[in-house]
């Protein structure tokens, strides 16, 4: 017999461990009936661990899988080989994975494939022999929250968006690499990050977005304001006489400055749902000048009703899309995402131009 200190101080120490100390909580089960033992199996023919219960007097065998990433792609395989495992044990036997953080969607395939898990964060269920366990911890760890904004920082945001305008095409790197304007290895790391997730599958033309609400979810969930200068502004202008000067100020920007409608402006433009007291917009210092010439713009510190925001990363720009002729927006998703995040009436307008504008979307 194996006592839980003697395994190595490793990840799968850490699982035996959490697995230990959640089983003899069971009245049924308690401390001395949790027993490890040396899997007879070598190499890649078995189960990390294998614990022998005795419950009221009953045998039961658990195989336990201590996978230190949680990625649903990783749950899926090691799944497979559980269930191989569990099919030809000796006796009776249940598979337990073990992960360091296992989402919900992880949980929800361990709990259909039959397959007990535990997570390091305290997410658990473990059911067999009128044993219940089950525990859910809401939030995601730290580390799962930094790799999830990671995979949202503006660069990455350039090769999210362009996907997500077309989800049924098929991407090659290169090809991707250049609509979004970033590098080949930038690519690479988002493509593995997708495929980790399964939000992403390849396909024999390239990769594929077979997920696109849950990516879009996941982004709107670890969704941050664009970073850049805000400027307040008054006009006087109202109705048809501002759009006839907002008309003029896109067309004077040509190609020599960037200037779009974003937020509640842009979704007025997209998908009406209910007019704001100001305009939101996008510009470059160019676009910005623009702005000030036509729409007669007043700095205002009290009773601004023009907000224009000068993005840090022009890559935001390349977004732009003209739902009418003349007029600039943020795109469907864009403007999704900054309005989810502007109060119970931006995510009421969010959710409407999500039903509205994205085709692809639930």
């Amino acid at each position: 017999m194996l006592k839980t200190h003697e395994l190595v101080k490793t990840f799968e120490g850490q699982a035996a461990h959490a697995v230990r100390q959640l089983l003899e909580q069971v009245p049924a089960i308690g401390p001395d009936g949790v027993e490890f033992v040396r899997n007879p199996l070598q190499g890649d023919n078995g189960a990390d661990l294998v614990i022998h219960l005795n419950v009221d007097g009953r045998e039961k065998i658990l195989l336990v899988e201590c996978k230190f990433s949680g990625q649903l792609r990783n749950v899926r395989a090691q799944l497979h080989q559980l269930r191989h495992w569990m099919s030809h044990a000796e006796g009776e036997a249940m598979g337990i994975l073990v992960a360091s953080y296992l989402s919900p969607e992880a949980q929800a395939l361990c709990r259909d494939n039959g397959v007990g898990f535990l997570d390091l964060e305290g997410n658990a269920r473990i059911v067999f022999d009128g044993v219940f366990i089950e525990r859910r911890v809401e939030g995601k760890p730290p580390a799962e929250r930094r790799e999830l904004k990671s995979l949202f920082k503006p660069k990455s945001a350039q090769v999210l968006r362009v996907m997500l305008r077309s989800p049924a095409k098929a991407w090659r790197v290169a090809n991707l690499a250049a609509a979004a304007n970033v590098s080949l290895g930038h690519v690479s790391n988002i493509r593995a990050a997708l495929l980790d997730r399964e939000w992403a599958a390849v396909q024999p033309d390239g990769l594929l977005l077979n997920a696109p609400d849950a990516l879009l979810d996941a982004w709107r969930d670890a969704y941050e304001p664009l970073s850049g200068e805000r400027l307040g502004f008054y006009t006087t202008l109202h109705g048809k006489a501002f759009e006839d000067a907002a008309r003029r100020a896109f067309e004077a920007c040509g190609d020599d400055g960037s200037l779009m409608f974003a937020s509640f402006s842009a979704a007025t433009w997209l998908a009406p749902y209910a007019r704001a007291g100001s305009q939101f917009l996008l510009a470059d210092g160019a676009g910005l000048d623009r702005l000030r010439e036509f729409l007669k713009l007043a700095p205002a510190s009290k009773g601004e009703n023009v907000i224009v925001t000068v993005p840090r990363d022009p890559g935001i720009f390349r977004d732009r899309v003209e739902p009418v002729q003349g007029i600039g927006c943020t795109s469907p998703v864009q403007t999704y995402l900054d309005l989810s995040i502007a109060g119970e009436h931006g995510r009421a307008a969010a959710e409407h131009l999500r039903r509205e504008t994205l085709s692809w979307s639930r």
